[in-house]
């Protein structure tokens, strides 16, 4: 039966056959309906997506935000694949000594996540670069074996464990119509079009999604094509809208909602589901940098009460906020500051209620910026 969305094929034949999906082209045919509910959610999304832009361009360290939204957002997209990992564990100081490998697997998202952005400015987004950041996400973890940078060469499926080609879930389309959806994908990022740039971002991540062309890490790399997108359209400057959090609470809509377009051609549910995403992840976003300003300002004021040692714990500070927990030697070393003097450092943001140790033993102690890391953590 076909719908809007596209239509399921029968493939082999007798005990061996099965039925694939093979999606329409973007856009959709008739287009999507801009009822009052999209139009409403629209007019929102945008409108917060524009005041996270404002306070982007004011934000004199939104560097280090950045930095540690990509952290977050690399969390919450492998957790959604089911990864166990904490933000705690993604930033052990240590981390290099003892990675495991769920850990393993954010720290290649963030990886990846930092290479796409870094070659948009090479080339445009197409599936050159799709492919070469699907290779930084999955080499050298679990799914190394799993044809890191290219597109698959099999049938793959998605369902519960154990099930087959037959009794599976889902299955995407196969080898030939999966490139030449991906093909088709890849041109509708670079055409022109009427819709609105969000409702094209959800209209590719669907897609995406539903087209499924590598065998693994399909969900992190689907996820990461709406930031990519929103910034090569210029609607973001940089990549902090985490969508991933919003689609994690509503995990389950989330992958039925994207059922409901495959099976019945209702864009619309999904658009106004995706936009929604947006206009709650931007507000997030909003409201998190918003009380990580105010947690600066506050410690900035402590900070000036040391008289003449705020200088060097300034600058211990403001690496802080990279990176919330340190190790007094490592940070010593990066920071090319001797380990005695460091160790005073520690001892004044301490004292002002800025640090808090969080392991006893007395070699490579840790130390916390507890405050900073409970507002990050909310949703992680």
């Amino acid at each position: 039966m076909k719908n809007r969305a596209g239509y399921f094929k029968s493939n082999l034949s007798g005990e061996m056959e099965y039925k694939s999906f093979v999606p329409a082209v973007l856009p959709p045919n008739p287009t999507i309906e801009l009822n009052k509910d999209i139009v409403d959610i629209l007019v929102k999304a945008n409108k917060q997506i524009a005041l996270l832009e404002g306070i982007a361009t004011r934000i004199p360290n939104m560097d280090l935000f950045i930095s540690m939204y990509v952290r977050k957002e690399a969390l919450m997209s492998s957790q959604i694949e089911g990864t166990q990992a904490t933000l705690e564990d993604v930033l052990d100081p240590n981390l290099e000594e003892n990675t495991n490998r769920p850990v393993g697997d954010v720290v290649n998202y963030i990886k990846a996540t930092d290479f796409a952005i870094n070659k948009l400015k090479e080339i445009p987004l197409c599936n050159r670069l799709i492919k070469q950041a699907h290779e930084v996400l999955l080499s050298g973890i679990r799914g190394e074996n799993k044809s890191p940078g290219e597109f698959r060469h099999s049938q793959n499926w998605i369902g519960a464990a154990g099930c087959n080609l037959q009794n599976a879930r889902f299955v995407p389309p196969n080898v030939v119509d999966m490139n030449e959806a991906m093909s088709d994908v890849e041109k509708y990022i670079n055409v022109e079009d009427d819709l609105d740039m969000l409702i094209r971002a959800g209209l590719i991540h669907y897609q995406f999604e539903t087209i499924h062309p590598f065998l693994d890490g399909n969900g992190r790399i689907g996820r990461l094509l709406i930031t990519l997108f929103l910034m090569e359209k210029k609607v973001l400057t940089t990549p902090a809208l985490y969508i991933s959090y919003f689609l994690k609470k509503n995990r389950i809509e989330y992958y039925d909602r994207m059922s409901e377009v495959r099976l019945k051609g209702n864009y619309e549910q999904w658009v106004k589901f995706f936009l929604e995403a947006v206009y709650e992840s931007a507000k997030d976003a909003t409201e998190t940098i918003d009380k990580l300003v105010a947690l600066h300002d506050k410690n900035c004021i402590k900070i000036e009460t040391l008289g003449r040692r705020a200088k060097n714990v300034m600058r211990v500070f403001e690496y802080l906020e990279a990176n919330p927990i340190i190790e007094i030697q490592k940070t010593a070393k990066e920071l090319e500051i001797a380990f005695n003097t460091m160790s005073n450092i520690v001892k004044d943001l301490s004292s002002i209620g800025v640090l808090e140790q969080t392991s006893t033993q007395s070699r490579n102690r840790t130390f916390v910026y507890k405050e900073y890391l409970e507002i990050l953590k909310e949703g992680a």
